[in-house]
């Protein structure tokens, strides 16, 4: 499949995203003045809470407390691996790499705070921050002068452009009820597949 037909098939499904976002309330985007957002995607490094009756994801861990590195690969339809089990309270080091052609996102949290999440991000694509293979710097610069924050300023989520790899440091929750998911938020990518369940289990 070529790099525009799969960028058909995503625009499509971002437009499906976008016509089931009208009846979203409008402060499901989330507030922007610092803290904690309504999608539970922290601007500020806080854990996070979200409408799923204020979940816990857990928080950033420490160096220090590293159990084992789980390597997660971001294809253009798919993670691998596709789901992962942690221990409850364990502290994980991701190595997030981005083997597709398109631009994607490792997020950490809930199912409801991934789709309370889409309509913030369907708002970056809208203001240009967001392109298929990139991220606009000087469109994020804007964005980040107007409502004070930028792409990569919370701390449960990475975005990564085509080649590009990266690190999280995560603690989990002690609950082993939470029911917590990785996921792309990029408008579409979420509908075609990128999305992966985590299990919290001793």
């Amino acid at each position: 499949m070529t790099v525009a037909n799969l960028t058909r098939i995503i625009c499509a499904a971002a437009l499906s995203a976008a016509i089931s976002a009208v009846s979203v309330p409008a402060h499901a985007a989330g507030s922007h003045g610092g803290g904690q957002s309504d999608s539970g995607m922290s601007h500020s490094g806080e854990e996070g809470h979200g409408h799923d009756g204020a979940a816990h994801i857990g928080k950033p861990g420490k160096l220090a407390d590293i159990s084992r590195t789980i390597v997660i690969t971001m294809h253009d339809s798919r993670y691998e691996p596709e789901s992962i089990q942690v221990k409850p309270g364990e502290t994980v080091r991701f190595v997030i790499r981005n083997q597709g052609e398109l631009l994607h996102e490792f997020a950490l949290a809930t199912a409801a705070m991934h789709r309370a999440h889409g309509p913030e991000m369907m708002m970056m694509m809208e203001k240009g921050v967001l392109e298929p293979d990139r991220v606009n710097r000087e469109a994020e610069e804007k964005m980040r002068a107007q409502m004070g924050y930028g792409i990569q300023d919370k701390a449960n989520r990475i975005m990564l452009e085509p080649g590009k790899s990266a690190e999280m440091i995560w603690m989990f929750p002690t609950n082993a009820e939470a029911a917590l998911q990785f996921a792309c938020n990029v408008p579409g990518h979420y509908d075609i597949g990128m999305v992966g369940a985590i299990e919290i289990s001793p």
